[in-house]
């Protein structure tokens, strides 16, 4: 067993542990506030976005509407833009989307290059030896769309080059504090088959008539502006959502850790009352064996 001052000294670095996680955990959860209310705030635009895009391509033509809206019957090649964080001690979080996108794309028949937002996501492709194309990290706590619009015009840029004839999009879904899931969407050719995993008209979930839009200029002109303003939307929200996951990720995993190192402590404290009594003891033992020796002495 070890002696008392080793088991004080371990118990010492158990509690300072403690308030570190304990204080990641408050900051934590002061950020999924702030991401959570962040996400919030773009619903409103993001919702009525999918209604106008989603009206205007499912006119007749739509094949002829705009380029990233033309779906390609060949697939040459892959691009996966990939959401991370650019921190770690957040559990599971980062190497579960990892996990996820390679479980998807190893095995393609195609080349896959990634776009990777987030240090961590970079970091893990690259120790894989996967094409990484371009990264992008510490962006803001608080990412404006201007922050993350360069992402989406570069994810169009190649595909209306051709160079790729699908965008895909993986991220992590916030689901709620306690649940994040790993995401995968279509990114291009945009796809409105159906609504899931994206931002959906309300209306028609309700049952509700369809809404009627006059647009002025004119279709294409609309088009022309709204499709890659959207395709960089559907980015925006993947990093918003995906940073609301890691914090909570983060909040949760620092909770384990704190718990955990409390208990440790408590162990340690229980430990260490028994080498002190048992050094008190044996103590004890000496000076009692030592007044009988006198007294045998004398």
């Amino acid at each position: 067993m070890a002696n008392a001052r080793e088991v004080r000294l371990r118990i010492r670095s158990v509690k300072n542990i403690a308030q570190v996680t304990r204080a990641l955990q408050a900051v934590s959860a002061s950020k999924v506030r702030k991401a959570m209310q962040a996400m919030m705030n773009t619903r409103p635009y993001a919702t009525k976005a999918w209604q106008v895009l989603t009206h205007i391509a499912l006119q007749p033509g739509r094949a002829n509407l705009h380029p990233l809206l033309t779906p390609r019957t060949e697939n040459n090649a892959e691009l996966v833009v990939l959401v991370t964080g650019d921190r770690g001690l957040a559990g599971a979080y980062n190497s579960n989307v990892v996990r996820f996108a390679m479980t998807e794309f190893n095995n393609r028949p195609v080349p896959v290059k990634y776009i990777t937002i987030g240090k961590k996501g970079r970091d893990l492709m690259i120790r894989r030896r996967k094409n990484v194309f371009a990264e992008f990290s510490n962006l803001p706590a608080a990412p404006s769309f201007a922050d993350v619009s360069a992402i989406g015009r570069l994810a169009v840029e190649e595909f209306l080059t051709g160079k790729v004839d699908r965008v895909y999009l993986v991220y992590t879904d916030f689901v709620n504090m306690a649940r994040q899931t790993p995401t995968i969407k279509q990114l291009l050719p945009l796809e409105f088959q159906s609504g899931e995993g994206r931002v959906q008209d309300f209306e028609h979930a309700k049952g509700g008539p369809s809404a009627a839009y006059t647009y002025e200029p004119g279709e294409t002109e609309i088009l022309d502006q709204i499709v890659p303003r959207f395709t960089a939307l559907q980015v925006y929200q993947a990093v918003l959502e995906s940073q609301a996951s890691e914090h909570a990720a983060r909040m949760v995993a620092m909770k384990n850790a704190t718990d955990s190192a409390t208990e440790l402590a408590s162990a340690l404290q229980l430990m260490y009352n028994k080498a002190r009594q048992q050094t008190i003891t044996s103590e004890m033992l000496d000076i009692v064996g030592g007044a009988e020796s006198l007294r045998m002495a004398g």
